[in-house]
């Protein structure tokens, strides 16, 4: 399946870009995906444990199990305004 992720405040410049699209596989969780996010940006790796992530528009833990198509978000944990 695949899932659209966007990049918000400083993680565009951590990954150089402002979305991603992503294939992973069936039942994957948003922990799946940050394992692959990390592989492919390894900047990521230092902010995992403070990541803020939304499926949609609703916040989301670690175990959501992603659905084809979905629109996943990473924010930093303070942003400016």
């Amino acid at each position: 399946m695949r899932v659209s992720v966007h990049f918000y405040s400083y993680f565009k410049e951590l990954t150089g870009c402002a979305e991603t699209a992503e294939t992973l596989p069936e039942g994957s969780t948003i922990n799946d995906l940050l394992k692959l996010l990390i592989a492919r940006f390894p900047k990521l790796g230092a902010m995992q444990n403070s990541t803020l992530i939304a499926v949609g528009v609703e916040y989301q833990g670690r175990s959501y199990v992603l659905k084809e198509g979905e629109e996943v978000s990473l924010f930093p944990p303070v942003q400016g305004g």
